[in-house]
C-alpha cells in the first residue's frame, strides 16, 4: 500500500511537468504559425532604402543646399575596417558567426545584467534580431513584436549570409546625430571615411547603437568614453587587439571633429524650390531618399545676386533712417543671427562709442563711425538731424544688430530692413534661371517674392504695348504725339505733368510718357494686348479689360516679367523659365531631364570667331548680328539645325524685327532715359526699362543683354508707399546694376540677334496723332 501511496504522488508533479515542456514548444510553434504568414519576403530586405539627404547641385556642380536630416551612407562588406567589425562583435554580439540568429546566452546575460543593476549592459538581441528589428519593425515593446523579431531573425539567418547581414546592420542602425550607419557616423562625429578611423574612434561608435543619446559623447562625454573602454576591454578579452593596441586606445581622448552643417543650404531660396517641387512630385520621403537636384543656378551668379539684394535694400533702409533697437532688456539668445548680422546687448554708452556683449560671452566696441549714419527715422519721407552722440541712438540694455567688417577688427550697427525686394536672373535662350533670391534673407522671411509675389509693374509693362505696336508696322521712327488724352472719366497724365507734342516712338518709351502707351493701346486694341501680354508669359485672369493696362495694372510676377523680357533679348521667342536640369535617385540613375526649348538652337554651344566693330547698329543693319559683332567670317563649329537636333525650338511670339527694334529703344532708355545710372557698368551691350507705380508701392527695373536677362522688384509686402522720390531707377535699378556689373565682368559684349531673313518694316513713317 505505501508504494502505490508513493506512486500517487510522484505520477501526478511528473504529469504536470511534462505537460508544460511539451505545451511551451508547441505554444511556440503555433505563435510561429500565426505570424509566419505575416512575415516580409527577403527579397525586400535588399531592397530596403537607405537614408540619404536630400542634394541641391548648381550648374557648376557645387552642392549648394541638403535636405533631410537623417544621414545613410551605405557601405559594401569589403570597405568595411576589420576592427570595425570586431568592435560590434564585442559590443554587440560576440558569438554572431556561431549562432543561428538568437543567442540564448546574451538573452540570459542581458537578463542577469537587468537584474543586477549593471550599468553597462550588452542587450539581449543579436545582430540579426536587431536587422530584424530596424528593416522590418515597429519601436513598440509588446511580446507579438518581440516573437516577431525572433522569427525574422531566424529566417533572415536561412536566407541571408553572415556578411550580408552584418553589412545590413552598420548600414541602418541609427547612431545618434540623424547618422544611420557607421559610414554617416564617421562623417558627423570625427568628419573622416571609414578607412581613417582609429580603433578608439571605431569602439566609440560601435557604443552607441545600445543607447546612442545616453552614451553620445557630444551630449554625454563622460558616459560615452566609460563605454567606449568598455569595448576596447571586451575586444582585449575576445583576443581581437594586443596589449599594447589596447593601451595606445585607451589612451586617445575624445576627439571630435563635428563639420559645420549649419551651411547645409547655401543658397535657401534656391532650396526650398527644389525641396518643395521633389515633396509636390515624389512625397514628403523624397527629403531622405538619397536623390540628386542638378540646377541651373550659377553658384557665383546666385551670390552675387543674394549680396545685391541685400545690399540695396540695406541702401534704402538707411536712406529713411534708424528706427531704434530691435527690442530693450530681453534675453539675448531669444534672437538669431543672419544676414551677417549679430544681436547684441548694449552694456555701455560713450560719447563716441557704444560696448556690447554678443551671443557668445564676447565684448566688442562699436565705434562713431559704425553708428555715425543714424538719423532717426520719422516716416517715410522724414528722417531727423545728424546725431552727434551715440545716445542719441543706442542705450544700455537695447537688443541692436551688429555687423563685423571684412577683417572682424570692427564692428557697425545694423537693422534689418523693413523693405523687402527681390531678383531673378534667366537665359533669354532656354529659360534657365541662373540666379533667383525671393527677399532680403529667407531666414527673416521664407516668401519667395520672385515667384509668389503678385505686384503691379508700373511702366515695365510698356515695352510690350509698345512691341504690339512695332508688330502692327509701326517704327522707332514712327511719330506719336505726347499730348493730354481723356478717355471716358479717365485722363492719365505724364509723371512730370508736361507734354512734349509729336515724338518719334523710340524716344517716347525711353522717356516713358504714359499719354503715348494709351494713344498705342488704343490704336492696337486691348483684346489683342491682352494675348500679347499672356504670350509674354502673363496671365488671363491678371490682366484688366480697359486702357489702365497700358500704364501697368495686371497683376504680375517678377518671374513672369523676366519670361517677356526675355522675348526682346532673344530675337522674339516665348521660353519657357526652369531651375531642374535633371534628377538622380539614390542609385545613379536619371529619372527626369529637362528638355528646354530654345530661341536659338544654331547658337548652342557655336563659336564663332567674329571681327568687333563700335559702330551703333540700327534696325536697318540687315547683317546677323551676335555679340555685338557683325558676323561676316568663317564659323568655327558647325551651325545646329532644328532637322538635326534633339533639342525643341522655343514659339516665335514675336517678329525678329519687332524684338530688335524694341531691344534697340530699350538700350535707348540706359544711354538716354530713365536708366542711365546703368552706364556705370560701363558696357553698350544693355538695355531695360524702369517702372513705378502709383505712390511708389512698387519699384522696377527689368533689363537684359544677349545673354542674360534680370528683373528686380522692390517694395513692401503691404503695398504702401516707398516714399517720395523712390522710383524704379532709385530704389531697383542700383540692385540690378551691382548683379550685372559681377554677373557680366568679363564677358564679350552680347546684344540681341537680327535674323537675316526678317521681313523689311512697312509703313516706317505713319504717324499715330490721335
Amino acid at each position: 500500500m505505501k508504494k502505490l501511496s508513493c506512486s500517487g504522488l510522484v505520477h501526478p508533479f511528473f504529469l504536470i511537468i511534462i505537460i508544460i515542456l511539451i505545451s511551451i514548444p508547441m505554444g511556440f510553434y503555433g505563435m510561429y504559425l500565426y505570424i509566419a504568414p505575416s512575415l516580409p519576403e527577403m527579397s525586400t530586405l535588399k531592397k530596403a532604402p537607405l537614408l540619404k539627404p536630400l542634394q541641391v547641385f548648381s550648374s557648376d556642380n557645387e552642392l549648394i543646399a541638403e535636405y533631410g536630416g537623417k544621414l545613410s551612407v551605405p557601405v559594401k562588406y569589403e570597405q568595411i575596417p576589420t576592427e570595425f567589425i570586431h568592435a560590434f562583435l564585442a559590443a554587440e554580439d560576440s558569438s554572431f558567426f556561431e549562432h543561428s540568429g538568437i543567442s540564448f546566452k546574451s538573452l540570459g546575460r542581458a537578463l542577469s545584467e537587468t537584474v543586477t543593476g549593471s550599468d553597462v549592459q550588452t542587450g539581449g538581441s543579436t545582430i540579426t534580431m536587431q536587422v530584424a528589428k530596424n528593416y522590418y519593425l515597429s519601436p513598440e515593446r509588446t511580446l507579438k513584436r518581440k516573437l516577431t523579431e525572433i522569427f525574422l531573425a531566424r529566417k533572415i539567418e536561412q536566407n541571408l549570409s553572415k556578411e550580408e547581414i552584418l553589412t545590413l546592420y552598420v548600414n541602418k542602425i541609427f547612431l545618434g546625430k540623424n547618422a544611420y550607419g557607421i559610414a554617416a557616423a564617421a562623417k558627423i562625429y570625427y568628419n573622416k571615411s571609414l578607412e581613417e578611423l582609429s580603433i578608439a574612434q571605431m569602439a566609440m561608435i560601435s557604443g552607441l547603437p545600445k543607447a546612442p543619446s545616453r552614451y553620445n559623447p557630444v551630449a554625454n562625454p563622460k558616459r560615452a568614453l566609460e563605454r567606449r573602454n568598455w569595448i576596447l576591454g571586451r575586444m582585449l578579452q575576445l583576443g581581437y587587439l594586443n596589449q599594447s593596441q589596447y593601451q595606445q586606445a585607451i589612451a586617445e581622448p575624445v576627439n571630435l571633429d563635428m563639420p559645420d552643417r549649419s551651411t547645409r543650404n547655401k543658397f535657401p531660396y534656391v532650396g526650398e524650390m527644389v525641396r518643395s517641387e521633389l515633396v509636390q512630385n515624389f512625397g514628403e520621403q523624397a527629403v531622405d531618399s538619397g536623390y540628386k537636384v542638378y540646377t541651373t543656378i550659377h553658384s557665383e551668379r546666385q551670390t552675387y545676386a543674394e549680396q545685391a539684394v541685400q545690399e540695396g535694400l540695406e541702401a534704402y533702409d538707411r536712406r529713411h533712417g534708424w528706427r531704434g533697437a530691435e527690442a530693450h532688456d530681453q534675453p539675448l539668445d531669444k534672437f538669431r543671427a543672419y544676414a551677417n548680422t549679430y544681436p547684441a546687448q548694449v552694456t555701455q554708452v560713450g560719447n563716441s562709442s557704444f560696448e556690447a556683449l554678443m551671443q557668445d560671452g564676447s565684448s566688442v566696441t562699436v565705434p562713431w563711425s559704425g553708428m555715425s549714419w543714424a538719423r532717426r527715422f520719422r516716416n517715410v519721407n522724414s528722417v531727423g538731424g545728424a546725431p552727434s552722440k551715440a545716445s542719441e541712438i543706442v542705450k544700455v540694455k537695447d537688443i541692436v544688430r551688429l555687423r563685423p567688417n571684412e577683417n572682424k577688427t570692427s564692428w557697425s550697427l545694423v537693422q534689418i530692413p523693413n523693405v523687402q525686394g527681390q531678383l531673378i536672373a534667366i537665359n533669354p535662350n532656354n529659360g534657365a534661371i541662373e540666379a533667383i533670391v525671393g527677399g532680403y534673407n529667407f531666414y527673416q522671411s521664407k516668401f519667395n517674392r520672385a515667384t509668389q509675389g503678385w505686384r503691379q509693374p508700373g511702366s515695365t509693362i510698356k515695352p510690350f504695348v509698345y512691341a504690339l505696336a512695332l508688330e502692327r508696322g509701326m517704327t522707332p521712327h514712327t511719330m506719336v504725339n505726347d499730348a493730354p488724352i481723356t478717355i471716358g472719366k479717365w485722363t492719365p497724365r505724364n509723371s512730370d505733368g508736361r507734354y512734349l507734342g509729336m515724338i518719334p516712338l523710340r524716344r517716347a518709351l525711353y522717356l516713358s510718357r504714359n499719354t503715348v502707351s494709351v494713344r498705342l493701346l488704343q490704336a492696337v486694341g486691348i483684346e489683342r494686348t491682352r494675348q500679347l501680354f499672356m504670350d509674354f508669359g502673363l496671365q488671363d485672369s491678371q490682366i484688366p479689360r480697359n486702357y489702365t493696362i497700358a500704364l501697368g495694372t495686371p497683376q504680375v510676377l517678377p518671374i513672369q516679367m523676366a519670361t517677356g523680357y526675355a522675348t526682346f533679348a532673344n530675337g522674339g521667342y516665348r521660353i519657357q523659365p526652369h531651375f531642374i536640369t535633371r534628377i538622380e535617385d539614390a542609385y545613379g540613375n536619371t529619372i527626369f531631364e529637362a528638355k528646354p526649348e530654345y530661341a536659338c538652337i544654331s547658337c548652342i554651344n557655336a563659336k564663332e570667331e567674329t571681327t568687333q566693330t563700335t559702330d551703333p547698329i540700327t534696325a536697318d543693319d540687315e547683317a546677323i548680328v551676335i555679340n555685338n559683332t557683325t558676323l561676316e567670317q568663317k564659323q568655327v563649329a558647325p551651325k545646329v539645325s532644328a532637322e538635326d537636333s534633339n533639342y525643341r525650338q522655343a514659339q516665335r511670339i514675336l517678329k525678329s524685327s519687332s524684338a530688335y527694334d524694341m531691344a534697340n529703344i530699350l538700350r535707348d532708355v540706359i544711354q538716354h532715359g530713365t536708366g542711365r545710372a546703368a552706364l556705370r557698368i560701363g558696357r553698350s551691350d544693355i538695355g531695360g526699362k524702369t517702372g513705378t507705380t502709383n505712390d511708389a508701392k512698387d519699384a522696377w527695373f527689368a533689363g537684359f543683354n544677349g545673354k542674360l536677362v534680370t528683373v528686380t522688384w522692390v517694395g513692401f509686402d503691404q503695398p504702401t508707399t516707398l516714399g517720395r522720390r523712390e522710383y524704379g531707377g532709385v530704389a531697383a535699378l542700383p540692385i540690378w546694376t551691382d548683379f550685372m556689373g559681377k554677373a557680366l565682368k568679363g564677358q564679350p559684349e552680347a546684344w540681341v540677334r537680327l535674323d537675316r531673313n526678317a521681313k523689311a518694316p512697312v509703313n516706317r513713317n505713319k504717324a499715330i496723332q490721335a
